[in-house]
């Protein structure tokens, strides 16, 4: 199953790229044999307008343009459902044995998702209770995706 994030926002800083990039390279490794990957991830500029409200339709729209051939849609939302790395996990695994060809993991601007990518997400996924600036949360997005992966592996990098 291909992996796809994309996200609202540029990574400026060349350490949260390098992790992304690392543990990207991980997952894929990974997830060769597993039917999981590869992962791509997708940066696209935030939205220009004037209002909060008018920036989340210009980024859902654009972002739904991006997953717009995924066949389960996760999008991350503060108001999302918070599960454990295992529980993560068994979501992919489920996605993908179902079928799913593809999986899209939406990260929005920072003013959140537009109505759009809410109505048209499979899961809303929250990463907890904190607000994380957005290099952070591609770091831990991108990280529980190679966990995932080595749980459904039964590799040692997880320990529960």
């Amino acid at each position: 199953m291909r992996m796809l994030i994309a996200a609202v926002g540029k990574l400026k800083d060349d350490e949260e790229r390098s992790i992304v990039a690392r543990y990207a390279k991980r997952f894929d490794a990974t997830g060769k044999s597993l039917a999981l990957g590869p992962l791509e991830i997708i940066e696209m500029p935030e939205g220009r307008a004037a209002s909060a409200d008018s920036r989340k339709v210009d980024e859902s729209t654009r972002l739904m343009k991006i997953a717009s051939s995924a066949d389960f849609i996760i999008a991350l939302d503060v108001q999302g459902r918070s599960l454990t790395s295992e529980a993560f996990a068994k979501l992919l695994a489920k996605v993908r044995d179902g079928g799913a060809k593809s999986c899209a993991l939406l990260i929005g601007g920072p003013d959140g998702h537009g109505a759009d990518v809410l109505a048209h997400a499979n899961l809303k996924l929250s990463l907890g209770a904190l607000t994380l600036p957005h290099g952070l949360a591609r770091v831990v997005l991108s990280e529980q995706l190679y966990r995932a992966a080595t749980i459904i592996a039964g590799h040692p990098y997880h320990r529960s």
